[in-house]
């Protein structure tokens, strides 16, 4: 299947390609601005299926407005009509495309053109109304104002908010590309087609605000928000992606003594934290025990004996543990215990702990096991 895609170099252009690059069997024609307008009759006579993203939403005259979103629709149109093939178009228009504006009227004078285009050729044609679309590759300034404060806030920039309270409809980059590619399977439809991209989230700009701060301060605080699902994951993943280059890396505080050194690494708001220690050869940690926390213990490098003791009872349970069988020992609320390191080398332990640590309360009892 030979797809086009016009408007490739703009922000919905990169990552559908990206896609279509990851499917088998498909070949991929682009056109964008820099592309001559005699190109465009070969390359849509050529297409098994058209991805039309191409647009103007900046110009310089409101002419401009007509002849991106509408005079180039017709165009393509009229030459997928000539073909005397059915050429499936999908449109990527804008839910401005029902306000009384120009650009709004120019985006719905496009869709007009294509839903007459299917009426005549028989063909599908898609039509998206999409509202602010945001993820990577998007442009500060220019495409939302999420990614005018990603930029912003990764730069250490201000923001501006004029009233918090406003709430904006939203749709994440890889859900609009992932619907789209669902088309390209499709047979048997005829007729314009309106689709809707899910899922889709209702936010307002203090709330996206907030969060994109607390992904700022994570490196600091090193309390990790829930970013693991739903608009937060999308959120993340794109502040991440405006991060300059050079501030891909950042540092960790800890405590470094004779002993070997421990720094705190990820904190979470409800599932505990997560360190890393470095231990010298021949020195024990711990000898305390706790009520409630609990813990777990990972070698992964070197080697070390680690014993537990019911605090009340006399017998020791030991654990010999080494990088070379990645074995997790937990340490039971009500045990005291402690680690040490056995082999000739620093060992190095990754622990979790069920809970931050608490100053005030920190439940750690010293005793020796």
């Amino acid at each position: 299947m030979r797809v086009l895609v016009t408007g490739s170099r703009g922000f919905i252009g990169k990552n559908l390609i990206e896609r279509l690059e990851r499917m088998e069997g498909v070949e991929i024609d682009t056109f964008s601005r820099s592309d001559s307008p005699e190109s465009l009759e070969h390359k849509v006579a050529g297409a098994d299926f058209i991805f039309h993203l191409a647009g103007i939403n900046r110009p310089d005259n409101v002419g401009e407005f007509y002849e991106g979103n509408r005079d180039l629709t017709r165009r393509i149109a009229d030459l997928a009509e000539q073909s005397g093939r059915k050429i499936p178009v999908l449109l990527s228009s804008s839910v401005q495309a029902e306000r009384d504006n120009d650009y709004g009227k120019s985006k719905r004078e496009g869709e007009a053109v294509l839903e007459a285009y299917a009426q005549q050729s028989g063909a599908t044609v898609y039509i998206y109304r999409l509202p602010n679309v945001f993820g990577k590759w998007s442009r500060p300034n220019y495409n939302t104002v999420i990614a005018t404060w990603c930029h912003n806030i990764s730069r250490d920039l201000p923001l501006q908010v004029n009233d918090e309270s406003v709430e904006l409809s939203l749709v994440y980059i890889d859900d609009v590309v992932e619907q789209f590619v669902r088309h390209l399977e499709e047979n048997g439809k005829e007729g314009t087609v309106y689709g809707d991209v899910s899922p889709l989230y209702r936010k307002s700009l203090g709330e996206i605000r907030d969060l994109l701060v607390s992904f700022k301060e994570s490196r600091e605080t090193l309390l990790t928000p829930r970013v693991g699902r739903g608009f937060e994951r999308a959120l993340y993943a794109t502040y991440l992606s405006f991060l300059p280059t050079d501030r891909f890396a950042y540092d960790l505080n800890g405590h470094q003594d004779e002993r070997g050194t421990f720094y705190e690494f990820i904190k979470t708001l409800d599932s505990g934290q997560v360190s890393i220690s470095t231990t010298a050869p021949g020195v024990t940690r711990g000898n305390h025990y706790h009520n409630t926390k609990n813990e777990k213990f990972l070698v992964i490098k070197g080697e070390a004996s680690i014993k537990l003791r019911q605090i009340h009872g006399d017998a020791i349970i030991e654990y010999r543990v080494s990088d070379k069988k990645m074995e997790v020992v937990e340490m039971i609320p009500g045990y005291t215990h402690d680690i040490t390191n056995t082999g000739d080398t620093e060992m190095v332990l990754l622990l979790w702990a069920n809970e931050l640590f608490d100053r005030e309360n920190p439940d750690t009892y010293f005793l020796k096991v």
